[in-house]
């Protein structure tokens, strides 16, 4: 399908989401939105796809949402029971069976991939910007990029299940004085504190965060990824017994795949994998 505000590639098995407004850095609009949520989907149906990486087109990752439609909000008499309505139109599709509700909100569906998603935060990450980098399982970050919550100085709350995310990501002492100052943090902070996983050079970063992603989609077993990934965001609503119970379930199911098989014939022979994802 087209898309209006993205671009959308696949090669090397990585499928490239490029959120394309960088005259506006990328602020998040509803056609924005509805345009990553097919594009998220079209890639983990593609047998061609094994990881997905989210960027941004410019100077910026996503400056947040568009100012054009808070502006709207604010000046619109609207209730409360109105603005949720509103809020609540904005759906992950159809429900998915199998998936835990937690993870089929309006962005808390990207957990719900069955594939990588790689944040390659290329520049400013605010506000909802913000939100939509701390939904990618694991965030590269240019030494350019900036992070920010921007809520507490717009008269707002943590949305969208930041409050959620970040404590578990960065400790509540830190998520909290990000969420009260609102304050803007650099590359070399949100390394420090957690946030992101690896600072790379803004000269080279598109090169290297792809570099990352293309190795990860040669190197790792696709189908090993999909487990591991569903095991971790459904660890965090088990107890440790329960995270025990599921490991052992579902290696008992490695063991007869496909996956396994190569991943100790590839490297007997020693020579790359040819995995099948089955």
């Amino acid at each position: 399908m087209g898309y209006e505000e993205i671009l959308y590639d696949v090669s090397d098995h990585v499928a490239t989401i490029t959120l394309n407004r960088p005259a506006k850095l990328n602020a998040w609009t509803m056609t924005m939105e509805q345009d990553v949520q097919h594009a998220m989907f079209a890639a983990e149906k593609d047998p061609q796809v094994r990881v997905i990486m989210l960027t941004g087109a410019g100077r910026g990752f996503c400056a947040g949402a568009d100012m054009a439609n808070l502006a709207g909000l604010a000046q619109a008499n609207n209730s409360p029971d109105t603005i949720q309505k509103i809020l609540g139109k904005h759906l992950a599709g159809t429900p998915r069976e199998g998936v835990r509700t937690d993870f089929q909100k309006t962005y808390s569906y990207m957990p719900a991939i069955e594939k990588p998603i790689i944040g390659a935060i290329n520049g400013t990450a605010v506000g909802l910007g913000l939100v939509i980098s701390l939904y990618c399982d694991i965030r590269l970050a240019s030494d350019q990029a900036k992070f920010g919550t921007a809520f507490a100085r717009r008269g707002l709350i943590a949305e969208h299940g930041i409050s959620w995310l970040l404590p578990r990501i960065v400790g509540v002492a830190n998520a909290l004085d990000l969420l009260y100052s609102a304050r803007v943090i650099d590359a070399a902070e949100a390394l420090r504190i957690g946030l992101i996983s690896r600072v790379l050079p803004s000269e080279h970063f598109e090169a290297e965060a792809r570099k990352y992603a293309v190795e990860l989609a040669g190197s790792a077993s696709p189908r090993s990824m999909r487990v591991i990934k569903r095991q971790v965001y459904n660890a965090l609503f088990q107890t440790l017994g329960e995270a025990i119970e599921t490991a052992n379930e579902e290696m008992a199911k490695s063991f007869t795949s496909e996956d396994f098989k190569e991943g100790v014939a590839h490297f007997l022979e020693k020579r790359p994998p040819a995995f099948t994802g089955r």
